[in-house]
């Protein structure tokens, strides 16, 4: 894996590309986050292929991937962000020029199928990414959560005040953090994370804080791609985990089933490391956004997650 390396912070005016690596995307939707982000004062540029559609997937694999390989190259585009998750992105990853990007390194932001991406970018570009809202999701909903919109811009702007994650709902989380660990944070959307792993676009969990989450599966099918983790080694190699909001992830009724909690308190407990659990991340519509392959800390007294280092290279 080489070196991490780290994109420049977003400035006002900056010019953000869109792009649609995955699923396509709800015009209507579209329009609203596009009005949306410039209404915050950016220049928008959106992929040629972001309005196609072939099946379930954006467009044809080789126009998605040449729409985000242009964006890294363009030297007008200062960020990119993901139009939404949804099927197909693993699809990309060996069409991607991988040492052009590090040669271009820009912030990159989605989450769900986006996660087979920031993996990928992360084992074969170094390049440090984020976990958080898209334009036809988050940034297209009228009601777009106050508390995530905040910890979204402070992020990607590198406001200094975004250096702690501390919990945004009322329910809070729980933590076990006996001692204080660091390490990158990296993992992303559970299912995407199994996805990708025997492949070349797989970074090294050795010493590593993993995050996950996932939407809409059953305790059985979490079951399973924990055991895949464990089976793979990743498990034993991680130094803490934090686990997301698992939203919509209950068995079907009259089937018999361990709970959501009892499966991961199954895979967890036994390694006897840090965790978090109910952390503020997923597919709702509260979240924290996150930089993927970027060392963090565990810590207590109170319990928290922090950033270890500057998260851009500008900082």
């Amino acid at each position: 894996m080489p070196p991490v390396i780290k994109p420049s912070k977003l400035r006002p005016h900056a010019t953000i590309g869109i792009v649609a690596p995955a699923s396509p995307m709800n015009p209507e939707k579209l329009e609203r986050g596009v009005r949306y982000l410039e209404k915050q004062g950016y220049r928008v540029e959106i992929g040629t292929s972001v309005h196609q559609q072939r099946g379930h997937l954006a467009g044809p694999d080789d126009h998605r991937a040449r729409d985000l390989m242009r964006m890294f190259e363009r030297p007008d585009i200062d960020a990119i962000f993901c139009v939404r998750g949804g099927y197909g992105t693993p699809r990309l990853l060996p069409l991607l020029d991988y040492d052009l990007i590090r040669q271009h390194p820009k912030i990159l932001v989605g989450y769900s199928d986006i996660t087979a991406l920031q993996l990928a970018l992360l084992k074969n570009a170094g390049l440090v990414t984020f976990t958080g809202p898209m334009v036809a999701v988050e940034l297209a909903d009228e009601a777009f959560d106050p508390r995530t919109e905040e910890r979204f811009w402070r992020m990607l702007t590198g406001d200094p005040a975004a250096v702690e994650f501390l919990p945004l709902q009322e329910d809070g989380w729980q933590a076990t953090i006996p001692q204080e660990v660091t390490g990158p944070l990296i993992g992303g959307c559970l299912s995407l994370v199994a996805a990708v792993l025997g492949t070349p676009y797989v970074p090294s969990f050795e010493g590593a804080i993993l995050l996950i989450e996932d939407v809409g599966e059953e305790p059985y099918r979490i079951d399973g791609y924990l055991a895949h983790l464990r089976n793979a080694g990743i498990l034993q190699r991680i130094r803490g985990a934090v686990l997301g909001r698992f939203e919509d992830c209950v068995p079907k009724p009259d089937r018999p089933s361990l709970s959501l909690q009892q499966v991961l308190e199954d895979y967890f407990e036994p390694l006897a490391i840090p965790l978090i659990y109910q952390f503020d991340y997923g597919h709702g519509k509260i979240k924290h956004t996150l930089p993927i392959g970027l060392p963090v800390r565990m810590r207590k007294d109170p319990y928290r997650l922090e950033l270890a280092e500057p998260v851009f290279s500008d900082a």
